[in-house]
């Protein structure tokens, strides 16, 4: 099987997987979530997002999320990444001086779904992007791009793989290093991811791209087999399957890191996650929030 000898996993829940919940989550509880996924061999973690407060409340806390993983034992551990999500450049700013060690810039395949989600259009929120990537060019600080709604859009339906090509070369042509392929709703199959890749891949190389897929459908795991098998080295996913997106109505539930691991796994593919005590990591926040774990590998696990 053409599949890769490595994967890299992003893991997304301390912001993707948290930003949404409305229940007060602390600085503690978030720190000790991070530190128990770096603990259990994840190396890049997706920690914070630096957007207005007003329009995700949950994250308002982030520079104290970084200031605090930096100070705890005299900084961050070692070859891991803690990222951090900027919509612009004052998010910029907030990321540097809290000590963030990569950031990410996200920008959508539809119009629709860029003016509602950042209130802008496709090309209105790269130019904004500028300034931050001439900033991070000048100080070493690596940018990873996300492109949203790649294979369809709660408001456009079907969206071309043209569109999602266009988007990815300019995200790498601005020194993105990578730019994570987004499937926010969840509607993608193997069929439909497959042809987004490939037309991605005759734009930006196949090294440059990762995966985020929801798992609305079912279709998560089904569709990162079919990534890996075009050549996909790096996927996106969130503890304990949570988060989701506010402005796609029912795309609540990112791919389960836990899910993820037990596949690889089952594949002889190399991650260096310790699949118990990332099982143990969502155990801990979904108990601290008092819902369900989405993971199907954790729950068979813990019976």
């Amino acid at each position: 099987m053409n599949l890769p000898k490595k994967v890299k996993i992003v893991e997304v829940g301390p912001r993707d997987g948290l930003q949404n919940e409305q229940q007060p989550i602390s600085t503690e509880v978030k720190i000790e979530l991070i530190q128990r996924l770096v603990d259990s061999g994840l190396s890049y973690i997706e920690a914070g997002s630096f957007v207005n407060p007003k329009w995700v409340p949950q994250m308002a806390g982030s520079d104290e999320v970084f200031q605090g993983l930096f100070s705890t034992g005299g900084g961050f551990k070692p070859d891991v990444t803690y990222a951090a999500l900027t919509p612009n450049f004052q998010g910029f700013e907030r990321a540097v001086s809290s000590h963030a060690n990569e950031v990410a810039i996200f920008a959508a395949a539809s119009e629709s779904f860029s003016q509602k989600n950042i209130n802008c259009s496709i090309s209105e929120s790269l130019d904004r992007f500028t300034p931050i990537m001439e900033a991070a060019k000048s100080t070493g600080l690596p940018v990873r791009g996300y492109i949203s709604c790649v294979v369809g859009c709660p408001y456009e339906g079907e969206v071309d793989p043209n569109k999602v090509a266009e988007v990815a070369l300019r995200l790498h042509e601005m020194g993105c290093y990578e730019v994570s392929l987004g499937d926010t709703t969840g509607v993608g199959t193997p069929g439909s991811i497959t042809r987004v890749i490939e037309t991605v891949a005759d734009s930006v190389s196949i090294h440059r791209l990762a995966v985020h897929l929801h798992d609305t459908y079912g279709q998560a795991l089904a569709n990162i087999y079919a990534s890996l098998q075009m050549g996909i080295d790096v996927v996106d996913s969130s503890v304990a399957g949570l988060g989701g997106c506010p402005y796609a109505k029912g795309a609540s539930g990112n791919v389960a890191t836990e899910d993820l691991v037990y596949m690889l796994n089952g594949l002889g593919i190399e991650h260096g996650v310790d699949l118990d005590k990332l099982i143990e990591a969502g155990w801990f926040i979904t108990n601290k929030l008092g819902r369900m774990n989405g993971s199907k590998a954790a729950t068979a696990l813990a019976k």
